[in-house]
């Protein structure tokens, strides 16, 4: 087959694979983000499960892939669905969350008309939720591809031990190219890649604009001054309040009378919560019943000997963390000033916009594994030259920085956009500077946004630092490598076919993230329904 041809359709299928998945992950989440806000229960065990999950880098499932993919199934279905589960943990939490994030600051008033006309659930989802979700997925689906893209080099071509297993695909190519020398390839490889994530982020940047201007909560009415009396006006803002989703939502409804009396409805409706509360609890306990049936196989299939061994490097794991949150503390600071000052800025200016958010969309899609040992090798003298002992750290700084500054970054451009046009009326009006914009109306606005892409910064720096922090032969005669970091342990037990050593590392590191989301990430989304929605401030208006 033509060489070209191979690059391009091996291209395609992997553009295929991450799109279909991410589908996937959308339709899904829909539905358990409704039961995880109708439920306590199942809503801290999936919140949790999420966090945990999102944060555990796509290299640590491959304990998974191997015994139910790779073992059990075998042959090359097996290693396709091992390719697409990897894909599917790289695209799927933060768009989950992202839902979740959507359904649970739905504003009041609209689940109100919703709970007086009975709408049925599948009404409700198609009317309310799903509708509301949609920027939050727009914004969501730009960090989703970027992340299907970054992880393909480990997805669709992966190694435990000495065994290695890939299915066709852009990452495979590409992994024989580079192994056979094939410099020329390689670029038209990177070219014809480049022309495919820029197709993609065009499609994307279309769906976002569609999604903003249709199911954002914004009646666009004119701020009138007290004092005059402006027919034009007045007659414009009678017809942006006709238009308005709360108005139709009503209006469609408004016609249907209520046969039943009161005291019945009332008892229908506690029913109805009844069965929600059972369902959301019942789905919560066969959850928490299969992680504490896996657990317990696990524990008594391990001998004790194993156990000793486990607790006795379990200090050495907690250090090891603990240098990396110090790494991932660094790239949230740096990824949020540049979020705050560029992604406002953007969206306040359509000419830059145009230009500069298509630049940021197509590098961070454009996966840093393929190009990396290139800027490795052009500038690592003279880094070196200045930075001395911490230039590995720069470098694995800079990989994490580049695998996940979008999310808060394109989190917050979309909140920004999505902001009710009256609050900048109000703005101008009022004439408030950059500053007093940021800290009175645009920080607390976006607030919502801004938690589900902080939350997934932190989240998912982890991939970032997976790659960077044990990286052997990065370049002929070099290799990339920090002395310290939990990341770069689990790493070396993987290459090395330890995996209970890795397993054992990625169970500490997943009870920490655990309590971290219940701490944290829990309690900023119920700060952000109670405090921080900007679209019921146009209601109470």
């Amino acid at each position: 087959m033509n060489e070209i041809l191979l690059i391009t359709l091996a291209t395609l299928a992997t553009a295929g694979r991450v799109l279909g998945l991410i589908l996937i992950s959308i339709f899904t989440g829909w539905f358990l983000a409704y039961a995880a806000i109708k439920g306590k229960i199942f809503e801290n065990i999936y919140i949790s499960l999420i966090e945990v999950f999102e944060s555990v880098p796509v290299i640590s499932f491959f304990p998974i892939v191997l015994i139910i993919f790779v073992t059990r199934i075998g042959g090359p279905l097996g290693v396709e669905m091992a390719a697409d589960f990897l894909v599917f943990t790289a695209v799927v939490w933060n768009i989950w969350i992202g839902e979740y994030q959507a359904f649970k600051t739905v504003p009041r008033e609209m689940l109100e008309v919703a709970e007086n006309y009975q709408m049925s659930f599948l009404t409700k989802m198609r009317r309310i939720f799903i509708p509301f979700s949609y920027p939050r997925i727009a914004a969501n689906l730009f960090p989703s591809v970027s992340d299907g893209f970054f992880y393909i080099t480990v997805s669709e071509v992966f190694s435990v031990g000495i065994h290695t297993y890939q299915t066709f695909g852009i990452g495979t190519v590409l992994d024989s190219l580079v192994a056979s020398g094939q410099t020329r390839l390689i670029y038209i490889d990177l070219a014809i890649l480049a022309v495919v994530i820029i197709l993609i982020i065009i499609g994307l940047r279309e769906f976002s604009r569609y999604a903003v201007s249709k199911y954002t909560v914004d009646t666009d009415a004119p701020i009138i001054r007290r004092g005059r009396l402006n027919v034009k006006q007045t007659t414009r803002l009678l017809s942006v309040v006709a238009r308005n989703p709360l108005s139709r939502l009503a209006g469609y409804y408004r016609s249907r009378a209520i046969s039943r009396p009161p005291e019945v409805f009332e008892k229908h409706e506690i029913r109805k919560e009844k069965i929600s509360r059972y369902t959301s609890i019942a789905i919560g306990v066969i959850i928490l019943g299969l992680i504490l049936y896996s657990s317990v196989d696990l524990i008594i299939s391990v001998p004790h000997s194993e156990w000793g061994r486990l607790f006795s490097i379990t200090p050495r794991i907690v250090l090891y963390l603990l240098y990396d949150y110090l790494r991932v503390g660094v790239i949230l600071a740096i990824s949020f000033v540049i979020a705050i000052f560029l992604g406002y800025y953007l969206a306040m200016h359509s000419r830059a916009e145009g230009i500069g958010v298509p630049i940021i969309q197509a590098l961070s899609a454009y996966p840093p594994p393929i190009y990396l040992p290139f800027i490795f090798a052009a500038s690592f003298t003279a880094i070196h030259s200045v930075l001395g002992a911490f230039t590995d750290e720069f470098y694995v700084l800079s990989l994490g920085f580049v695998s996940t500054f979008y999310y808060i970054f394109y989190s917050f451009w979309m909140g920004v956009k999505a902001l009710p046009a009256e609050y900048f009326e109000v703005m101008k009006n009022l004439n408030m500077g950059y500053f007093s914009r940021m800290r009175s109306i645009i920080l607390p606005g976006t607030f919502p946004y801004l938690i589900s892409g902080i939350s997934s910064t932190i989240n998912s720096a982890w991939g970032g630092l997976m790659i960077g922090e044990y990286w052997p032969d990065i370049v002929a005669g070099r290799s990339l490598e920090v002395h310290f970091g939990l990341m770069k342990f689990i790493d070396v037990q993987t290459n090395t076919g330890n995996i209970a050593l890795a397993g054992w590392g990625s169970f500490i590191f997943g009870i920490v993230v655990a309590i971290y989301s219940i701490l944290f990430t829990r309690r900023m989304m119920d700060l952000a329904r109670k405090r921080y929605v900007a679209e019921e401030g146009v209601f109470a208006a």
